[in-house]
């Protein structure tokens, strides 16, 4: 009975994490915590395959941004894991190392021992696979174990299941509101520059035989103007970041710092602390969602193109009531008194815009930061 409530409240978080809204990464991470938790195992991933030998996704509990750092790119389909995403069935051994099908480890991997897989299915489709490894408690995994973890797995196919839909959703509303505000930028700011063209021209062909109405003309062109620019405001801000509808806060900066880790030469690095925005009730205002995406990708621009870094760290923390994002590098850093570009008043303003704050740290020869504090 104990056991069976376990996997109910497991399961439980995993549906809520899909009725909030998250993720399908996010949906994945509330798995696998769950299954740790549930089976007392020091290690736990579950793995997404795509359509190249990969994983599309892949999450992990019990291993740190660090250590994620030293082991590498996410796994391929090769070893163990290709093995049950092929044969599509449980598989229970008091030692990994010792079985055929097992390959090998990056240098900085952990050492697993015992080890529990089990294939998520949906009919005859395996959607992922999640496994434990190093049990807590002596003895290693069991029947039961592998019985709760199987019954644990189904309930996660229709997590996952649950989450795409939801997200292919929630794509499908996006296009459909940039369709409309598209429609709303032609109608209502095209035609007025349109009209503001027009009667600038006109203004221009009476500037010599008739400046009185050439200087009525271009008092309109300057009123429309305005006009203009105000209806382009109003547009731009409904905007918000694809990134942020198809994948959240979180994975939108993970992979952001991952594209840029990959295209130059320093380390980018991502890491969270605390519980992070949308996990446990955690959700935040889409303009505060929006303002701290948009400092962090300035903050990282001003890094990558002017720092000359070795290593950048992006740091998203949750602290009681507030939400903290720190953008820091090792490289030459600058006088603060002296610079008056890279963005700051740009970055300042989304802060204040916001309710937050924005401080920037820095001084020759010893690298910058970029803290910004906004209510959560």
């Amino acid at each position: 009975m104990r056991d069976r409530d376990a996997v109910l409240h497991a399961v439980s978080s995993a549906v809520l994490a899909v009725t909030r809204h998250l993720s399908v990464r996010e949906v994945l991470q509330v798995i696998v915590r769950s299954a740790a938790r549930l089976l007392d195992a020091k290690y736990a991933a579950l793995g997404v395959p795509d359509d190249d030998g990969a994983f599309a996704e892949f999450v992990a509990e019990g291993i740190s941004g660090e250590q994620w750092a030293a082991i590498g790119p996410t796994p391929r389909q090769h070893g163990m894991l290709g093995a049950m995403l092929r044969e599509g069935t449980p598989v229970r051994l008091p030692d990994i190392r010792r079985d055929p099908r097992f390959e090998w480890w990056p240098k900085a991997h952990p050492i697993l021992k015992d080890f529990l897989g089990v294939p998520i299915t949906d009919g005859d489709t395996v959607l992922g696979i999640i496994f434990l490894s190093n049990k807590r408690t002596p003895g290693g995994f069991d029947e039961a174990d592998e019985e709760l973890l199987t019954l644990f797995a189904a309930h996660a196919a229709i997590a996952i299941t649950n989450a795409r839909l939801y997200e292919r959703g929630r794509e499908l509303t996006v296009v459909e509101e940039r369709t409309r505000m598209a429609r709303e930028l032609h109608d209502a700011v095209s035609q007025k520059l349109f009209s503001l063209r027009l009667t600038a021209r006109a203004a221009a062909a009476l500037a010599r035989t008739d400046p009185e109405r050439a200087a009525e003309a271009i008092e309109r062109v300057e009123r429309m103007a305005g006009e203009a620019l105000t209806e382009l405001r109003a547009v731009i801000v409904e905007l918000r970041p694809a990134e942020l509808d198809r994948h959240g806060l979180v994975e939108s900066l993970r992979k952001q710092a991952a594209l840029l880790d990959r295209l130059h030469p320093m380390t980018v690095a991502f890491t969270t602390e605390g519980e992070p925005p949308g996990d446990r009730g955690l959700d935040l205002a889409p303009e505060i969602e929006v303002a701290v995406l948009r400092v962090a990708q300035e903050a990282l621009h001003n890094a990558v193109r002017h720092a000359r870094a070795a290593r950048i760290d992006v740091r998203l923390a949750h602290r009681e009531d507030a939400l903290v994002l720190e953008v820091t590098d090792d490289g030459a850093g600058f006088d603060e008194a002296g610079v008056h570009g890279l963005g700051l008043p740009s970055m300042g303003d989304r802060a204040q815009a916001v309710g937050g704050t924005l401080t920037v740290s820095s001084a020759p020869g010893r690298g910058t930061t970029v803290r910004l504090e906004v209510p959560a």
